[in-house]
């Protein structure tokens, strides 16, 4: 099934949604704020309303209000033309519209309004007029055209104080709402009824499905030439004028665009552009209105970048791009906490959660859409994928590359075991430290999260290894603790780098697995060097006062960079360094260490130790776990020891 026939069956079997106007939270700045989003009926749009008019049935006016930020997604009924119109061209809108359209009287408040809006009223108040003699006409848009044609609309606004003049007697520019200019406001409407004529429809236009029922059927009364149907195989007017506003309500590019008559488009292949490519206008707009929908309910925006999955059914399935935390956390009937943090049992009983609400025919769709240019929105990927195997992948996703990771979480600092989401890896690759978090700044920058996003996805969703160079870039990265102001950064640099290194090792050395339990039989000398720098970084922190030496870093630590390049060497010198913090500690816990860097030693083949070749990242993994499994003692031991962790 290709996208656009499975985007056509998505808005059939939404459709009781149309029309009704939903909201999506999200979390910013500790915060919880809502966008709207709407599965829109067939012949209409949406706009950002500034100034709502309140009028009766009669079409008298009666009030008139700003509109909030908040509350200003509308919806409206569009022709074909108004719905791509630009801003040079008139195509008004068939109710609601921007100033210039709608009053009469734009010419008195607005200097220099003649040839900007010359016939923008006439074609407006024209349209209107056709609805309001058709059989399809409803009662608000009858009290619309009665109010609108006393050309009072913008003196009425100005009365209630909704627009303000200037000094000499036009819409001052200096007042903004919102983002734009009075004289470029945009207009909806809200109708008060007598006693019972709209018992069962709400009062306002943009809510009231029977007023857009009717424009439905009016827009299909003119009828037209049919022609097939190239994606349902159906007889239907044809359009040439697709819908933009795709990814959200200020994007102008479009994903399907057909008005190339000059150039060789079709030219040499067919007569004319109907036999090239031909899409029904009710086609059309099922497909854009159904992908807006599902953007504007489950996409993920990387930049310019978006992309969006979901399942053939609408069962509520896990993203690919969360952290294994927030997939457990999501799933109802996943078990408690057992507070062992180095367990997969959660993810795995979780995904068998979502699992069990399957169907046998269930499938996964996702769509990578991206723009180049403003007006043009290419579609980078498309993917379907049973959800059973989609599940699969992404348990082996986090399985494979579980390690003990840390975020925070409602303004506290957790630790789960997995691989954190797509956002938080970009963060940790190529963020830098700002307000105390590892992020990525600037605008330029916040295409990395696009580009990594397309570099794991097939990672994610078709099993392919992870690519080596983000693997040696974060073993890189988590080599130089010194480059980081805040501990719990590093450790989280640290930990994404046992994560990577761990697949990729799966992956390219016959499924070998590894875990954050320390491998104590272990002799690779990799792992073994990473052990023995762990010891050491832990003797020294030992020795320290948690008052004064707060932010002193270890010389494990410092030199841990040059270890990963010439370990034989460099842990000569860090052996040295080390005799003085051994004596400072009590005998008992010195002669524990001294007794441990001596049998980790002994599991060294002696040409292997006295190499001075390079360590891979599989001696993070022996740090990681040693530096854990220490402090792990401790805690059994019952030693009293401030931590930071």
């Amino acid at each position: 099934m290709s996208w656009k026939e499975e985007l056509v069956r998505l808005y059939d079997r939404n459709s009781l949604q149309a029309g009704c106007i939903q909201y999506r939270e999200y979390k910013k700045n500790g915060k919880t704020e809502k966008t709207p989003y709407v599965l829109l009926p067939l012949y209409h749009g949406t706009a950002k309303a500034h100034i709502q008019v309140t009028i009766s049935h009669e079409g008298n006016f009666m009030a008139a209000s700003r509109v909030e930020k908040d509350d200003s997604l509308t919806i409206i009924p569009i022709t074909e033309k108004s719905g791509s119109r630009t801003s040079t061209t008139i195509a008004p809108h068939a109710l609601c519209d921007s100033l210039k359209y709608l009053a009469g009287d734009y010419g008195k408040y607005v200097p220099d309004a003649g040839e900007k809006t010359e016939g923008c009223y006439e074609a407006y108040i024209q349209k209107l007029e056709q609805w309001h003699m058709s059989s399809y006409t409803h009662e608000k848009a009858d009290a619309v055209y009665f109010y609108l044609k006393k050309k009072t609309l913008l003196h009425d606004l100005i009365q209630e104080k909704a627009l303000e003049l200037d000094g000499e007697g036009f819409l001052s520019e200096k007042v903004k709402l919102g983002t734009e200019s009075q004289s470029k406001a945009f207009v909806r409407f809200v109708i008060r009824s007598r006693d019972g004529i709209f018992a069962s429809e709400p009062d306002e236009c943009w809510r009231d499905r029977s007023l857009q029922e009717r424009f439905i059927q009016y827009s299909r009364s003119f009828g037209g030439r049919k022609d097939l149907d190239y994606l349902t195989g159906e007889y239907q007017i044809p359009t040439y004028l697709h819908p933009k506003k795709i990814r959200n309500e200020g994007d102008g590019a479009k994903l399907i665009s057909s008005n190339d008559e000059t150039y060789f488009t079709f030219r040499g292949r067919f007569a004319t552009k109907e036999e090239a490519f031909c899409i029904g206008n009710e086609t059309s707009q099922k497909l854009h209105n159904a992908l807006r929908w599902i953007i504007g309910k489950q996409g993920r925006s990387y930049g310019t970048l978006m992309i969006v999955t979901w399942e053939s059914e609408d069962k509520r399935i896990p993203f690919w791009d969360f952290d294994t935390e927030a997939i457990v956390s999501q799933e109802e009937e996943a078990p408690a906490s057992d507070e062992n943090p180095i367990t997969a049992r959660q993810l795995y009983s979780a995904l068998e959660g979502y699992r069990k609400r399957l169907d046998n025919t269930s499938k996964m769709f996702l769509m990578v859409l991206d723009s180049a240019t403003p007006g043009r929105l290419s579609l980078a990927e498309y993917k379907e994928l049973e959800t059973a195997r989609y599940l699969n992948n992404i348990r082996r996703w986090h399985a494979q590359g579980g390690w003990l990771q840390y975020k925070f979480k409602d303004k506290q600092r957790i630790r789960y075991y997995g691989l954190p989401g797509i956002r938080d890896i970009a963060d940790i690759l190529y963020g830098v430290e700002s307000g105390g978090r590892l992020m990525i700044v600037g605008e330029n920058g916040k295409k990395l999260y696009g580009e990594l996003s397309r570099r794991l996805l097939p990672c994610i969703w078709d099993g392919r290894c992870i690519p080596m160079d983000l693997v040696n870039g974060i073993v890189n990265k988590a080599s130089m603790p010194q480059c980081y102001t805040d501990r719990y950064n590093w450790e989280r640099v640290l930990a994404l780098a046992c994560s990577f290194v761990k697949k990729s090792r799966y992956e390219r050395h016959q499924k070998e697995e590894w875990d954050v339990a320390l491998k104590e039989e272990c002799t690779i000398r990799d792992y073994l060097y990473g052990r023995l720098l762990a010891v050491a970084d832990r003797i020294e922190y030992r020795t320290y006062d948690m008052e004064k030496d707060s932010g002193r870093i270890t010389n494990a630590k410092r030199y841990m960079s040059t270890f990963s390049q010439r370990p034989f060497e460099t842990w000569k010198i860090i052996e040295e360094n080390l005799q003085p913090y051994l004596n400072k500690l009590p005998a008992a816990e010195r002669r524990y260490y001294e007794n441990l860097l001596d049998d980790i030693c002994q599991k060294f083949d002696v040409e292997d130790f006295q190499r001075n070749q390079k360590l891979d990242g599989l001696y993070l993994l022996g740090f990681h776990s040693q530096s854990f499994a220490l402090r792990e003692y401790k805690k059994e031991t019952g030693c009293k020891e401030e931590e930071t962790e």
